[in-house]
């Protein structure tokens, strides 16, 4: 009696072969999932967004970034992200290095503090902002003796704007220290280096493309920033309107076509952000090639 081995194993073959097939088809399927969340969620309302802006031609969308509502929005949200974003760099680097590198009471505390616009809504800390500086806010006696307005003017605007990127640059930074330990900064301390010089020369550029980063997101979040502004600001055009504001504005007052040009303007100035980020990318890894 002769055994046919291709009888024996054909039994066993057949079914690896059927469970390759279906974790083959079982991939395609949740790569095809995951194309279609995102066409459904960011591609189409984005092709929407461009085809509004530009749904009464290149005129009319020129005729609304033309116009001066909208370019006093936009000088108010320059400003705005020029004032919150340096400081936010400045109170993200401190805070990193002293929850990274020293130990006190309270460390818990102040990482929970910089989480805080993380956890609570925008509209919240726009209140929040009005009950401290408001005309019945806490601290309107001082305010009202030395004579300074904060809320519905742009000193609130700026406030709010840097409330809510305060966390970014701290959050990129913190893990980065961490991992990298304290071994090299010491050394440089052995070696006769100063705390400014080892700053520049040893940490800094550890922990630049963290930095970057939460630059990037800070910016970001600055230039989108809508809750908290409308409701310190009181929208006023032309005086305290954002684009955000002017956004919202314009789709409230039917011209949708102003609206959807600004959130195109929006993109645009995220989308240089990320540009600007990559071109640091490629000229530093270029330094790095011809070293």
């Amino acid at each position: 009696m002769t055994l046919n081995l291709n009888d024996a194993q054909s039994p066993v073959i057949e079914p690896e072969i059927h469970s390759q097939s279906q974790r083959e088809w079982g991939k395609i399927g949740l790569i095809l999932l995951v194309f279609a969340f995102f066409a459904v969620i960011l591609v189409v309302p984005v092709i929407y967004v461009f085809v509004g802006a530009f749904s009464n031609g290149l005129a009319g969308f020129l005729r609304t970034l033309s116009s001066r509502e909208f370019l006093n929005a936009l000088r108010l949200t320059l400003m705005a992200v020029a004032v919150a974003v340096p400081l936010n760099v400045v109170f993200g680097l401190c805070a990193a290095l002293v929850i990274a590198r020293k130990s006190f009471r309270g460390r818990t505390f102040l990482l929970s503090v910089i989480d805080l616009p993380f956890s609570i809504s925008p509209v919240v800390a726009g209140l929040m902002l009005v009950s401290l500086y408001g005309r019945q806010g806490l601290l309107n006696p001082v305010l009202q003796a030395i004579d300074l307005r904060i809320i519905f003017s742009f000193p609130g605007i700026a406030l709010a704007t840097i409330l809510g990127g305060m966390p970014f640059v701290a959050r990129e930074v913190i893990p980065v220290l961490e991992e990298i330990g304290e071994e090299e900064e010491e050394a440089a301390k052995t070696l006769g280096a100063s705390s400014w010089q080892t700053f520049w020369r040893v940490t800094l550029p550890s922990i630049r493309w963290a930095l970057i980063y939460g630059i990037i997101l800070t910016t970001a979040r600055a230039m989108g920033e809508f809750g908290s502004i409308a409701i310190v600001s009181s929208n006023l055009i032309g005086r305290t309107q954002t684009l955000t504001l002017f956004v919202d504005s314009s789709y409230r007052n039917y011209d949708s076509q102003g609206a959807f040009a600004t959130a195109v303007v929006l993109a645009g100035l995220a989308a240089l952000t990320l540009i600007i980020k990559q071109v640091l990318e490629h000229l530093y890894g270029h330094r790095l090639k011809v070293k």
